[in-house]
């Protein structure tokens, strides 16, 4: 019985360890913007009343009941860019991510990869790296997860003006292809 019990308890020690982000270690350094809506704010947003008449508000909140979560962390620091990249370079080889676009224009660097759902442009979560160039030293990492189609994204990061909405618009044409 004990070694039941005990193997129970580890069991859900694990699960409630890895359900967090590899990402969530940016969350509280001072050195970092960070961004967090959950799934809750998300069906509550879902809820709002809107104009029956005005197609891109019914659009936006038929994706928003779709998502589960967004994370976006922003930085300038040099060192927790590093930092950012090392970490997203490991996710990327374990997540199970497909690469959609790299962009390298003028030192920026731009990578989204998405980890599909079951029809072509359906997205089970959509990730970001942006780091910046010359000009502009910020560095972003987003991660957008939930049920949803790569077409509606682009009318998300209008409404939600989210880092590098530019860049998840171009991706977001390319998956109309």
């Amino acid at each position: 019985m004990i070694k039941f019990v005990t193997t129970v308890a580890l069991f859900l020690v694990t699960t409630v360890l890895f359900s967090q982000s590899v990402f969530d270690k940016f969350e509280n350094d001072e050195n970092v913007t960070a961004v967090t809506v959950n799934k809750k704010m998300f069906e509550m947003m879902g809820k709002m009343k809107m104009d029956a008449s005005d197609k891109q508000a019914q659009q936006f909140m038929s994706l928003v009941k779709k998502l589960d979560n967004l994370k976006v962390f922003v930085t300038s620091n040099a060192k927790v860019t590093n930092e950012m990249k090392t970490t997203t370079d490991r996710y990327l080889k374990s997540g199970n991510l497909e690469e959609l676009m790299r962009i390298n224009d003028s030192g920026k660097s731009v990578k989204i990869h998405i980890k599909p759902g079951a029809k072509d442009t359906q997205v089970k979560e959509l990730f970001m790296f942006i780091e910046g160039g010359p000009k502009d030293k910020e560095t972003v990492l987003l991660s957008l997860t939930g049920d949803f189609d790569l077409n509606d994204i682009s009318l998300l990061t209008e409404k939600m003006n989210l880092p590098g909405g530019d860049d998840l618009k171009k991706a977001s044409t390319k998956g109309k292809k």
